[in-house]
């Protein structure tokens, strides 16, 4: 997949394309289908197809007290792009400058003459253009004009609305299961694993610690069964994907009061990860945060875990 920050760096061989415009955070099942459609668009008029997006988040630029957490970074969003087999994506840095162009200035930029165009897929709520004064509306009379199709797409899936917003908010409720209904996928937050208090060393149950400055929303405090996913091996290495028992938030056992994520991968004490870049996907919440009177009860609980997590991955 190409990837280029200014639309006219397109390669003059690259040829006509269909286009579709969005954040995309979170690639969720709404972004699937637009996607799914845009390569409908690009077999129809034997184009390639491409994503526009922005970086920063638009809010963070032009109210940052309304930015929201994103579900996924920069290089996440791109590797999930990549994974809808999109022939290029071009993320254009969000500047007030780009903001201040209208509708019309933006399409005939970057849609007509940088990008050659066919056709446009979009969500039926889109806004483009300054002071988000573009619409669905506006872009099928710029289509007409200019002469590339508009396809418009509901976001709204059978009994859930597909949304970056909704899968925020099941997260923050600890809800992976739900959210993961949203996204069509199990949400991550990626990482590179560092040195922990070494606890769960201690203890006998290993755990890769992502850094502070991972990407992706971390879900509610709690104990959760997942996959830590190496992303730097092969897919078909057999080490790529690998069961966990997941824990988030502070430990009021130790009373450490910063909050973490740190994942045991089931049965393994022999892994060597730091350094390593990680992603930390969340299938099921076992359990919330519980402060324990000794060690013992803790090292309990920590068996029960890895044994409940067990069912939930489908592990023997």
């Amino acid at each position: 997949m190409l990837r280029l920050s200014d639309p006219s760096d397109l390669p003059t061989d690259f040829g006509p394309t269909v286009v579709t415009l969005g954040n995309f955070d979170g690639v969720h099942r709404g972004h699937a289908a637009v996607i799914a459609e845009l390569h409908e668009q690009a077999a129809k008029h034997d184009a390639k197809t491409v994503a526009v997006t922005f970086d920063p988040h638009p809010l963070a630029v032009l109210h940052p007290d309304r930015a929201p957490e994103l579900l996924t970074g920069l290089e996440d969003r791109l590797y999930l792009l990549e994974q809808r087999g999109l022939d290029a994506v071009v993320v254009m840095p969000f500047t007030r400058e780009l903001a201040a162009e209208t509708p019309r200035e933006f399409v005939e930029g970057t849609f007509v003459d940088a990008l050659g165009a066919r056709a446009v897929v979009v969500g039926k709520d889109t806004r483009f253009g300054s002071k988000n004064s573009g619409d669905i509306d506006t872009l099928c009379e710029l289509g007409q004009e200019f002469g590339f199709d508009v396809v418009a797409l509901d976001d709204v899936g059978p009994g859930v609305r597909w949304s970056s917003t909704q899968v925020r908010e099941l997260l923050a409720a600890g809800k992976v299961d739900e959210a993961a209904d949203v996204l069509g996928r199990h949400h991550c937050v990626v990482g590179e694993v560092v040195k922990g208090f070494q606890r769960g060393r201690e203890l006998g149950f290993p755990t890769a610690n992502l850094a502070r400055d991972a990407d992706g929303v971390v879900p509610a405090d709690g104990v959760y069964a997942g996959w830590l996913v190496r992303r730097e091996l092969p897919q078909d290495h057999p080490e790529y994907r690998l069961p966990a028992a997941i824990s988030v938030g502070t430990n009021p056992t130790f009373d450490i009061p910063e909050r973490t994520v740190e994942a045991y991968v089931l049965d393994r004490d022999d892994l060597e990860l730091y350094g390593e870049r990680v992603a930390i996907e969340f299938v099921g919440r076992l359990r919330g945060n519980v402060k324990f009177d000794s060690i013992d009860e803790l090292i309990e609980q920590m068996y029960a875990d890895v044994a409940a997590s067990r069912p939930v991955l489908g592990c023997s």
